[in-house]
């Protein structure tokens, strides 16, 4: 079986589109003014786990939320310009806006030990199988 067919069993991809351009987020309504951007995110998987590296760059840890809840894995982090009063625009390609993702997880994910890291601009979620869903191998006894 190749890793992608397991990843989407286990993983589901969103409905929206894998970018980090602004653009109208499928999904809940957002309350808060401004773009959203749906974080490029690659999904990779082991015999034990999923790992998610989801780009977020200028998102800080007290800015990033993420919810689970009827297995549907939520992350948004919300990033704001590092400017200061003594500083003016002179060229402004990015703006202010909020990071947002949701994915499906299947039952072969073990959501009590799911564990999150930020660093560098680069959320990373390892999501760990249950242990019924790894692989192994069965040995084979003779009398």
């Amino acid at each position: 079986m190749s890793t992608d067919g397991m990843t989407r069993e286990m993983v589901a991809e969103p409905r929206s589109a894998a970018t980090a351009t602004p653009s109208r987020a499928s999904g809940p309504e957002q309350t808060r003014p401004g773009l959203i951007y749906n974080p490029a995110t690659d999904i990779f998987e082991s015999d034990n786990s999923i790992t998610l590296l989801a780009d977020m760059p200028g998102v800080q840890a007290a800015d990033l939320e993420i919810d689970l809840r009827e297995n549907v894995l939520t992350v948004s982090g919300r990033v704001t310009q590092p400017e200061s009063k003594y500083e003016s625009d002179v060229l402004r390609e990015y703006q202010s806006g909020t990071f947002f993702r949701q994915f499906t997880l299947s039952e072969r994910i073990d959501q009590a030990k799911i564990d999150a890291k930020l660093s560098d601009g680069v959320l990373r979620l390892e999501l760990p199988k249950v242990e019924r869903a790894k692989p192994r191998q069965i040995v084979v006894k003779t009398r």
